[in-house]
């Protein structure tokens, strides 16, 4: 099959972005001789992804870490809260993850296999506005926790914290403080990752926002200070803005490099890989080195990790053949087995027309049902089949482009008809709402339809456009007056759903018989 996304180019280089999909806040270890990949996820279910490498430019989604978020409230999707910015590290024997949920504390997953199933999370510290966690045990077998604030709920930023943990890593044991100001030299500065080299603390943060800013390194000979600094990456000359946040991680000759990302608006923020070189006891990262701070690559020559990996891609193409869901989805928040069965109808995805928002009038943005998958390429046309012989009265199925605004197709029951509509959300104040408008009547016979979101290269960028068909093969364009876009720290995505315009459910559904996507 057609990789979406190709940045091994087999003849020794690779181009960035290595991963060209919304793994935001990238963080990176070696095991072995596997690399190992997590990042934020949000309301995102299931979060934490775990992906692995043996090239670092070849990349394949493998588990997640949290099947839930163990809070009540993250049953209706919670946007821009829940897991941000985790720490992923390995230590006598065992993963850790360690992660901030801003409105909750740090948490910790941990797990001796890191393809099964990991352990339920563990509170390590409670509080507000605690985010961006990175563990670190010293050579004596002391055990930190370093962090960054979010100004929107604790209200400052630009400073780094630290505690002591428990040498098992489990709970705080001193009272957190301040262990770096950025006001003045680095604002914003945030996502620290901590290492130890040659007798120096290092302290890898991004500062200065995520579209503009860059890549900084403290260094110190205690870990509690004071920290020199210095800026290691910028944009420079090259076309990749805000370059920071991320791992450095080895290879097994000794080699550094380091996975960070790149704020790409409506796609999210897509991962970069960059070679690391040493002077002074300073990193310096990228190419182009001007006084000790590069700029990011775009062909370079591949790590030498002393493996071959395969050119791999991640998947978007699901013909639901599996008796599990396919990794590429997560929910818009606690899923529950109730919404769906991949065995009710073999060969088929089936959605249950579900109202777990609990409102009079469901929409998306607040139904945790819906099924959702990132962007991996820029330009793309994605399809799905589905039937929807098994909706009832105010019932409804199709296909969306979730982001900061959304748009979808659908077919809802209305006065015993089924309806093909066109919805797009809007904002009423502090509520979203939704503008439907009904496109066509399906006659009795009609159960089968196509629906399809569609991004391509425009002279000004990408172009959005959706079709929906009720014949095979044929395509009608929709005029939608929309553009997909982020959400704050999460970009747009390709969505399926079923759900009802009512308290409860009178138990109907849509078989979804497959989706496919692929790269223009």
């Amino acid at each position: 099959m057609e990789r979406l996304w190709k940045s091994d180019l087999e003849d020794g280089t690779f181009k960035n972005p290595i991963i060209f999909a919304d793994y935001s806040d990238p963080d990176v270890i070696r095991v072995g001789d596997t690399f190992y990949m997590t990042a934020s996820s949000f309301n995102y279910i299931p979060g934490l992804p775990i992906l692995t490498s043996k090239d670092l430019v070849n990349w394949k989604l493998v588990n997640y870490a949290l099947n839930k978020i163990d809070y009540e409230k993250y049953d209706i999707p919670q946007h821009s809260k829940g897991v941000w910015a985790p720490a992923i590290r390995y230590h006598e024997g065992r993963f850790y993850i360690y992660y901030g949920m801003p409105d909750e504390g740090f948490f910790m997953v941990s797990t001796k296999d890191p393809l099964g199933k990991w352990d339920e999370p563990i509170m390590v510290l409670e509080g507000k506005g605690l985010i961006d966690s990175c563990p670190f045990w010293d050579d004596d077998g002391k055990a930190y926790l370093i962090h960054g604030y979010a100004k929107s709920r604790i209200g400052f930023k630009s400073y780094l914290g630290i505690f002591e943990m428990n040498p098992e890593g489990t709970k705080a044991i001193t009272e957190d403080h301040i262990l770096y100001n950025g006001v003045e030299t680095q604002p914003t500065i945030e996502g620290p990752k901590v290492y130890k080299r040659n007798g120096y603390y290092y302290i890898w943060a991004p500062a200065g926002g995520v579209k503009t800013g860059w890549q900084t390194v403290l260094r110190s000979k205690n870990i509690y200070g004071p920290y020199e600094e210095k800026i290691v990456m910028v944009q420079g000359n090259s076309e990749v803005n805000g370059p920071h946040q991320g791992g450095l991680v080895d290879t097994v000759n000794g080699d550094e490099w380091f996975i960070h990302f790149q704020d790409k608006g409506l796609y999210g923020r897509i991962c970069h890989l960059q070679p690391v070189t040493w002077k002074n006891d300073w990193p310096i990262v990228g190419i182009n080195a001007k006084e000790g701070c590069g700029e990011p690559c775009i062909i370079y020559k591949k790590p030498n990790t002393g493996e071959v990996e395969e050119p791999c891609y991640l998947e978007a193409s699901d013909d639901f053949e599996s008796d599990k869901l396919n990794l590429l989805w997560q929910w818009l928040g606690n899923s529950k087995d109730s919404f769906y069965s991949l065995a009710a109808n073999p060969g088929n995805l089936r959605l249950y027309a579900l109202n777990p928002s609990g409102k009079d009038e469901a929409i998306l943005w607040e139904c945790a049902n819906v099924l959702t998958q990132k962007l991996v390429c820029p330009y793309f046309d994605a399809t799905t089949c589905l039937d929807v012989t098994g909706l009832s009265e105010k019932e409804q199925a199709g296909m969306t482009m979730m982001g900061g605004h959304y748009a979808y197709l659908a077919v809802r029951v209305i006065n015993g008809q089924k309806t093909l509509v066109f919805a797009k959300a809007y904002d009423e104040g502090s509520e979203v709402k939704e503008a439907v408008k009904e496109l066509a009547v399906l006659s009795d016979a009609q159960n089968e339809v196509w629906f399809s979101v569609r991004m391509e290269e425009g002279p000004d960028g990408p172009v959005f456009k959706m079709y929906y068909a009720l014949t095979k093969g044929d395509r009608v364009k929709v005029e939608t007056d929309f553009m997909p876009s982020d959400h704050t720290w999460v970009g747009a995505k390709i969505g399926l759903f079923a759900n009802v315009a009512a308290t409860e459910s009178k138990n109907g559904y849509a078989d979804f018989e497959y989706i496919h996507v692929e790269a223009l």
